[in-house]
This record gives structure tokens, C-alpha cells and sequence, in this order.
């Protein structure tokens, strides 16, 4: 009896019901190992460049040449604005101090004056020549002529400013269209390569997607300081105009002459 429920035991076990035995146990299958897995050295270089510029620019793809193209007029113009508005240029503080001061010691004549700004060729000077040409004038009618001969001036000035802005705007844009044209590249890649499983095949297009986004905020980010800065200065220039121009007008008006003439009786 007892050997009878030994066997009826063995033969419920699940080896049993699939007919097989415990001996006849299949080994276990183990995937092979990557060649990298097993001690491959790194590549040599990395699939984005950092160290040299012209290997960088050309990871990026075809949107770095419009972007370069950007950050070569942002250095032209920002240069060209750098110089065009210092003050020692816009309003020369040896002519202007000169300048009221004669006025003032009543040492200059009308046409003396005329040929002195025309010398001087400056923008205050040209603003300071449209005062002059009112000489004798009620203050409100030479007031009104500087006031239209600033801001010809300024306007003057603040020429090229929408270069900078343009910059500022474009610059991110460029660099975002880089960054779907990446994404783009990376997606074709894994799909043409049929290998979901490998993602090295996303490194290309990745890496242009980043170098062009960054470089897009590299260009927008100065050409924003600079129309800052830019923007500030001219603004700066302006209180110096009118003040200037304030101290002539007080010299030249016609209020202020009849005033002189009845100290001087």
C-alpha cells in the first residue's frame, strides 16, 4: 500500500503532468553580453565637440550659418553704436561749456555763433544752430526750433536700434527650429535603423538640437544687453541736449535781450 501512494505522489508532481522529469531540466539561456559591456574602451572623441569651435558649428547643422550670420551684425553694429554715441561726440562738454559761457558774457555774436557750431559739427552744435538762427526771438519760437532740430537728432541716434531687437528675437527662434530639426534627425535615425533598443542612434540628432538652441540664446542674450544699454544711453544724451539747450535759449530769447538791454541803460 505504502508504495502504491509513493508512486500516485510522483506522479502529481508539476514535472509529472507536463511528462517530464526533474532530470530533464532545460538550462537557462543568458543574453550575450554588448561588446562595451565587456571592457571596449570609450570612443575617442565625444559626439558633441566642446574644445573647438568649428567642430561645434558644425554639429549644429545648417541653422548655425544664419545664426553666425546674427552674431556677426550684433559685433558690427554694436561696435559702430559703441562709438557713435559717447558723449564726448554727441555733446562735447569743452564746446558746450565754452559756447554758454560767451553767450552769457555776451562775447558772441549771432553769425560768430553760427560759424562756431558749424565748425564744431557735433549734434549739440547743430542743435545749438538752430537756436542760434532764431536769435532775438520770443523764447517759445526758439524753444519750438530746438525742440524739432533734438529730435532729428536723436532719431539719428537711435538708428539701428531695431538691429539689436531683431537679434534679441530671432536669435531663440532660429535656435528652437534647430531644436526640432534635431529632434526630427533622431526620430528618422531610430526609425530607419529599426533598432528601438539603441539609443546611441539619438546622440546626432540631440546633439545639434542643443548646440543650436544654446547658441541661439548666446547671440539673443547680448543683443538684448545691448539694446539696453544702448537704449539708456541715448536716452541720457537727450537730458544733456535739452539742458544745453535750456542755457541758450535763456541767453538768446528775445525776453532775455530786452532784460540785458534795460540792465545796461
Amino acid at each position: 500500500m505504502v508504495p502504491l501512494l509513493m508512486s500516485m505522489a510522483a506522479a502529481q508532481t508539476p514535472r509529472a503532468w507536463t511528462g517530464g522529469t526533474e532530470d530533464g531540466r532545460e538550462p537557462v539561456r543568458v543574453a550575450a553580453v554588448p561588446a562595451a559591456a565587456e571592457g571596449a574602451p570609450p570612443p575617442a572623441e565625444p559626439l558633441i565637440p566642446t574644445h573647438n569651435l568649428l567642430a561645434t558649428a558644425r554639429s549644429g547643422g545648417i541653422l548655425m550659418i544664419p545664426l553666425f550670420g546674427c552674431s556677426f551684425a550684433l559685433a558690427v553694429f554694436g561696435i559702430e553704436r559703441a562709438v557713435s554715441l559717447r558723449t564726448s561726440r554727441v555733446v562735447p562738454a569743452p564746446f558746450t561749456k565754452r559756447f554758454v559761457e560767451r553767450l552769457q558774457s555776451r562775447d558772441l555774436a549771432r553769425g560768430e555763433a553760427l560759424e562756431a557750431c558749424d565748425a564744431n559739427g557735433s549734434p549739440v552744435a547743430r542743435v545749438f544752430a538752430a537756436a542760434v538762427r532764431r536769435w532775438g526771438k520770443p523764447a517759445v519760437e526758439i524753444e519750438q526750433a530746438a525742440i524739432d532740430a533734438c529730435e532729428r537728432e536723436l532719431n539719428h541716434l537711435r538708428r539701428y536700434r531695431q538691429v539689436f531687437n531683431g537679434v534679441a528675437t530671432v536669435g531663440p527662434l532660429l535656435g528652437l527650429l534647430g531644436t526640432v530639426f534635431g529632434l526630427i534627425r533622431s526620430f528618422n535615425d531610430v526609425a530607419g535603423a529599426g533598432a528601438m533598443g539603441r539609443p546611441d542612434l539619438l546622440a546626432r540628432g540631440f546633439g545639434e538640437a542643443l548646440v543650436t538652441t544654446a547658441m541661439g540664446l548666446l547671440v539673443a542674450i547680448p543683443a538684448m544687453v545691448l539694446h539696453w544699454c544702448f537704449t539708456g544711453r541715448v536716452d541720457r544724451l537727450a537730458m544733456r541736449l535739452d539742458e544745453g539747450c535750456q542755457q541758450v535759449i535763456d541767453e538768446i530769447s528775445l525776453e532775455a535781450l530786452g532784460e540785458s538791454k534795460r540792465r545796461a541803460g
